[in-house]
């Protein structure tokens, strides 16, 4: 279920209003927590780097932002963010199960800029610095838990 959007991508501009909806529905994928020192996904810093990833394939970010504008205008005849944030959340939980492929891509995009920032990294006790090329350690393990799919026929072209 989706909106089917086509847009010619270089025109798509998010404004203030979208990165404040971004950063609310952000929040509600991944908190703050003050338990592991972590920001919530509505700091700015992640909410811009949503943007941003977003802008690569604006279309999947602007689905998001259709799904819950027309949920609320639907259901509450007033603007997402002229709600309490009860509401807010009640309208989540309805663009998840009304939208559930639409909302998760929003939950990826979110994860993905979320785990990026610095602040998390070091969180999670990882050093901060890209992948390659030095790479991280991988711990190894059960290769035989792949023997039933190398015994299965091939079934790709």
């Amino acid at each position: 279920m989706g909106f089917g959007i086509v847009r010619d991508t270089m025109d798509i501009t998010f404004s203030e209003k979208d990165h404040q909806i971004v950063a609310v529905l952000a929040e509600m994928v991944i908190p703050k927590s003050d338990e592991y020192c972590t920001p919530g996904a509505s700091d700015p810093k992640i909410v811009d780097s949503i943007i941003n990833d977003a802008n690569r394939h604006p279309d999947q970010l602007m689905e998001s932002l259709e799904a819950v504008k027309t949920l609320t205008k639907e259901q509450y005849d007033v603007e997402f963010l002229e709600l309490d944030m009860k509401t807010q959340e009640k309208i989540t939980i309805n663009f998840r199960c009304n939208y559930p492929q639409v909302s998760r891509q929003f939950a990826n995009l979110v994860a993905q800029s979320f785990y990026r920032d610095d602040r998390v990294m070091e969180s999670i006790e990882l050093e901060v610095r890209p992948p390659y090329p030095e790479g991280y350690e991988v711990e190894q393990g059960d290769w035989s838990l792949l023997n039933g799919v190398r015994k299965r026929k091939p079934f790709y072209r």
